[in-house]
């Protein structure tokens, strides 16, 4: 009996649903239980997730895999740390659903199209200072809650005109229909690992560990690993305004990057094209340079 750890949202419930029947069919024999853990991002739906810290999500579930109440457990990848303790192991990362932005407004303008004053709500803050570098003419609001809930804010008299989500969310469950655009990963750079499951054991466990990496995906391990390492090097977490997103075509990997104050009117910005191979020294080398150039001054709001 493997138990599967995760977070109680409909998002995460379905993500973890997917993850099982995979492993099911991967592994007949073994039997697969899921197991729902509170998490602090949950359970305050007040704050801001900035004042809430890194790893909001990701702490009480690996607090569960190291008291044996689950043996893997389910994170979007965004959510968690660039770097993990030496207790944790990634042991998987699946293929990657779409990782771009979507936006969806009451009325079926795009960013570009939606009238000047327009209110944009979001609870991240690297899409709050996207929206307002590339749309400043806009009021962009905080938005919490699950998927559901943000949409529906859409819906009522009063809401805002539009919101801005993630596409493999949407996708997950069954929303698409409700996506008014696809925002670029190169121009609206999309959260780092965004898109992606991570799948996460005790280092010490490499029974669980080979049990997990049947569902590993190579080209996806590599793309969030750039990713990862281009963040961990600036030291930002997943509630600061920077971003990072790679792309493996053939052979090559693709890296976009993007780094600013909270209100987008100080920002950095690079891409670059390598070897697929090279992805955790691309990260690197970005993450480097952007601090080079000012990134952790940027994301503290500081453009001085």
């Amino acid at each position: 009996m493997i138990k599967i750890g995760t977070r109680g949202s409909e998002l995460a419930l379905t993500q973890t649903g997917h993850v099982v029947d995979a492993l099911k069919e991967e592994h007949p024999g073994v039997e697969f239980e899921i197991v729902v853990i509170k998490t602090t991002g949950d359970i305050d739906q007040r704050q801001n997730l900035s004042e809430l810290g890194v790893g909001v999500f990701v702490r009480e579930l690996e607090a569960a895999l190291l008291d044996n109440r689950v043996d893997i457990a389910v994170h979007s990848l965004k959510d968690m740390p660039s770097s993990l303790p030496p207790e944790f192991a990634l042991a998987a990362v699946p293929y990657r659903e779409d990782p771009r932005d979507a936006f969806i407004s009451r009325n079926g303008e795009t960013l570009e199209e939606i009238p000047a004053g327009s209110r944009i709500a979001t609870g991240s803050v690297r899409r709050q200072a996207l929206v307002k570098n590339i749309r400043p003419d806009l009021v962009v609001e905080s938005l919490r809650g699950n998927v559901p809930t943000r949409l529906g804010k859409l819906d009522v008299a009063g809401g805002p005109d539009a919101v801005i989500l993630a596409t493999a969310g949407l996708n997950r469950l069954g929303l698409q229909d409700r996506i008014t655009q696809h925002l670029s990963c190169s121009n609206f750079v999309s959260a780092v690992g965004q898109g992606a499951l991570a799948l996460e054991t005790r280092a010490d466990d490499a029974t669980t560990a080979a049990i997990a990496v049947k569902l590993n995906h190579e080209g996806t391990l590599l793309e969030v690993t750039a990713e990862r390492a281009f963040l961990d090097e600036i030291g930002g977490g997943c509630s600061a305004s920077v971003s990072a997103h790679a792309k493996i075509r053939g052979e090559r990997l693709e890296f976009s990057a993007f780094a600013s104050t909270p209100d987008g009117t100080q920002v950095i910005r690079e891409s670059l094209v390598d070897e697929a191979s090279n992805a955790e020294e691309v990260g690197k080398t970005m993450g480097q340079l952007f601090v080079e150039r000012g990134a952790r001054q940027l994301i503290a709001g500081n453009s001085n």
